[in-house]
């Protein structure tokens, strides 16, 4: 009884405290995958020695109303039942519900991709552990549950965030070069070694990596940087890496001693094609790039002070509009033929499961949180940096920034003009139509606020 007594009394403190005051615990697990694992969904050769371990890290915000969590994952892409399962697991964890969990990754392509729907299905055609391995996967999630429950330990009052932007040189660029006629006309993905699309511009980027800080008093606690762009630099040899950002971040946390998580932005047609010709030595080039901007946006970062009552979250249950493309017919028929290549196989196994999904109704959170005049929004799939932009034009005054590669499960998400000038973006690896568009802008307005 006198143990009941004490942890009630501990929490109504507790609640009471996080009434009117900000607080954070910051947690990280390794989710390394073993030797022989599938990375990248099988797209490329399977861990055959780990570079950089491989972590999963977040922080849970207390305030008023239930805990926050944001976690960022070391892995390509989290999709459909496997990003349920992490917030879930996380939310549980934190003593908060779902919808207020943000669960990303940061898309380094020599990492694990988890979409336990689509493994299902492919289990059922005897082709297990092709996609993932459920073992690694549960436990990595268990892990990180388990980090988030151990952080309440130590909780950190927070009194003030900091923010900033910098510009990131020789690093972005985007892959979708557009001829005259209004086609894609050259494709300049991650790496590349065509003269022709280097010589090209740059294109449409969003140049700046963003910062949000908090603070104790003059004692900085976390770091939260934001990059679109997808991050490989070299890759599918075998060699697991949190690649680029990974590195950076890795080397900022050593150096500053703080604690340091990155999202991936609105990158789904932004690379680094054309200041990269797959070497490592370009690896290292990129990584000193993007560790340059972080360095450069933390000791640039204007303060504010920031009070509970500046702390909102706003979760927005939207359908993501299904392309259409193929009948779930057609995809039962690809997955289930034994002369389908596997592949192929695993691709009709993921669009199955999200067009099913999408039947029954199924909608993903889009996020927002807001600290005082700063707000950061948390969307699904492969964004294109269109939203990214728009979503920064439309309050020129406030600080805003976006972190994309939330749940994979619609794949690439383009514009609407995007999928009439074809591409790889918008076709296979598309779940959404072109009316996306329309549904994402309306909904960006409703996450960030003019009176907010």
């Amino acid at each position: 009884m006198k143990v009941v007594i004490f942890s009630l009394t501990l929490w109504i403190t507790s609640a009471s405290l996080q009434a009117d005051s900000i607080r954070i615990s910051t947690f990280s697990a390794d989710v390394t995958p073993p030797i022989g694992s599938p990375l990248c969904f099988s797209f490329i050769k399977p861990a055959k020695e780990i570079e950089e371990p491989l972590t999963a890290r977040g922080i849970v915000i207390l305030g008023p109303g239930k805990p926050i969590v944001l976690c960022v994952a070391d892995f390509v892409v989290l999709s459909n039942d496997s990003h349920d399962a992490w917030r879930k697991a996380l939310a549980e964890a934190a003593g908060t519900s779902r919808d207020r969990v943000a669960m990303h990754v940061i898309h380094n392509h020599d990492s694990p991709g988890y979409d336990q729907g689509a493994s299902q299905l492919l289990d059922e055609q005897n082709l297990p552990n092709v996609l993932s391995k459920k073992e690694v996967h549960d436990k990595a999630i268990a892990d990180t549950a388990a980090a988030l429950r151990g952080s309440f330990e130590t909780t950190y009052p927070i009194t003030k965030i900091g923010t900033a932007s910098a510009v990131v040189e020789k690093f972005a660029s985007n892959r979708r070069i557009i001829g005259e006629d209004g086609k894609l006309a050259i494709a300049r993905m991650s790496s590349c070694r065509n003269e022709e699309a280097i010589s090209k511009p740059v294109g449409t980027i969003d140049p700046d990596l963003d910062l949000i800080s908090f603070w104790n008093g003059d004692q900085p606690v976390a770091a939260l940087t934001f990059y679109a762009s997808h991050p490989q630099s070299y890759y599918g040899k075998g060699g697991v890496t949190p690649d680029t950002v990974g590195l950076a971040r890795n080397r900022r946390t050593k150096e500053t001693g703080v604690f340091h998580i990155h999202f991936d932005g609105a990158g789904g047609n932004i690379a680094a094609g054309k200041f990269n010709n797959g070497s490592p030595e370009a690896r290292a080039a990129l990584v000193e790039q993007i560790h340059k901007g972080m360095k450069t946006a933390w000791e640039n970062q204007s303060k504010s002070a920031i009070e509970a009552a500046d702390l909102g979250w706003t979760s927005l249950p939207t359908q993501l509009p299904w392309h259409g493309r193929y009948t779930e017919e057609q995809l039962h028929t690809e997955l289930t033929s034994p002369n389908t290549d596997t592949k192929t196989r695993i691709r009709a196994a993921r669009d199955l499961v999200y067009l099913r999904r999408w039947q029954d109704g199924g909608k993903i959170d889009l996020q927002s949180l807001r600290l005082g005049s700063a707000h950061a929004l948390f969307f699904p799939g492969e964004l294109f940096v269109e939203y990214q932009l728009a979503a920064k034009a439309s309050h020129p005054d406030k600080f805003v920034t976006l972190a994309a590669y939330g749940d994979g499960g619609p794949g690439y998400i383009g514009t609407k003009i995007s999928y009439s000038q074809g591409g790889y973006e918008v076709g296979r690896v598309s779940r959404t139509s072109p009316r996306v568009e329309v549904v994402l802008m309306k909904a960006i307005a409703q996450l960030v606020k003019p009176n907010q």
